[in-house]
């Protein structure tokens, strides 16, 4: 028999620690917006745009951490600077709008990397970067939250338009719904995604609970709704797996969830084709080698 005492107390002791118990918060909240709205980023092919909007707010969030301001308020101002950026380059008529958005986000990048390791980097640079989740306050979970609820609420009002363009954006014109305006509202939605994973999971790692469950759950099923919640369960549940994982082998927090995730959906893409087959299928496959 199972020992159930050792079992419990492997998961309960490490929520016994006011920081663990805040990180398992903030894991839970990244994972519910991560995995709702990482379902319409990955439908509308946009994960170069997450990936994006991320590393735009590197040099915010290195002058934030100079400054010893809320690093949400640096990536904020990131992000506006980002979208400058990337509007300024698309003016130029000699080049497309994913080449402005190369150049924006790498001279972006760039000018960050050049901040955090200038004479006065940063002490939590590490963090920065890789996340540092065991750090979020009380604060910065009431912040989070707020952020969930309104990306949330923007997901839930949005929901009809963004099926009508996402699955027929060439009639969805015909019913009053503008592409362009949806797209729009998409990015702005996950602009506030980003800001809520970088607190856990740092600007490299962010990206991670956005794109990584969703595909999972689109491999799974292919109707929106049940995709989202697949999403959200597959997202949550790593999470907190991952952190688990760095508390009882010692390793980097925001390393840890980032990787679990990744390893989830690498199982279940590589597991989908099999269950998918027939078991006489499966016999002509093993007879063929």
């Amino acid at each position: 028999m199972p020992d159930v005492a050792g079992i419990g107390s492997l998961l309960a002791d490490p929520l016994r620690d006011p920081l663990v118990l805040r990180a398992a918060i903030e894991v839970v909240l990244i994972g519910i917006v991560g995995g709702a709205l990482g379902c319409w980023i990955v439908h509308y092919g946009l994960p170069y745009a997450a990936e994006s909007v991320a590393h735009c707010m590197l040099p915010g969030l290195v002058l934030a951490a100079l400054a010893g301001i809320p690093l949400i308020v640096g990536g904020t101002l990131g992000l506006l600077a980002g979208v400058a950026a990337i509007w300024l380059a698309s003016r130029a008529p000699a080049i497309g709008r994913d080449t402005a958005v190369a150049v924006a986000v790498t001279s972006l990048f760039g000018l960050g990397a050049l901040l955090a390791l200038s004479p006065e980097t940063p002490p939590n640079l590490q963090g920065i970067l890789f996340g540092d989740v065991l750090a979020v306050s009380s604060g910065d979970l009431a912040i989070a939250g707020a952020l969930v609820v309104v990306t949330v609420a923007g997901l839930v009002a949005l929901h009809p338009r963004l099926l009508a363009v996402g699955f027929d954006a060439s009639g969805a014109g015909a019913i009053g719904v503008r592409a362009g305006a949806v797209e729009a509202a998409l990015l702005v939605l996950l602009a506030v995604a980003v800001l809520i994973a970088v607190q856990g999971l740092g600007n490299l790692l962010a990206v991670a609970a956005l794109v990584g469950p969703a595909a999972a759950a689109r491999a799974l099923t292919r109707r929106m709704a049940p995709m989202m919640l697949v999403a959200v369960a597959l997202a949550v549940a790593s999470g907190v797996a991952g952190l688990y994982a760095s508390y009882h082998l010692e390793l980097a927090a925001g390393a840890a969830i980032a990787g679990t995730t990744a390893l989830v959906c690498v199982l279940v893409l590589a597991a989908r084709p099999l269950a998918g087959r027939r078991p006489d299928a499966l016999r002509t496959i093993a007879a063929s080698q």
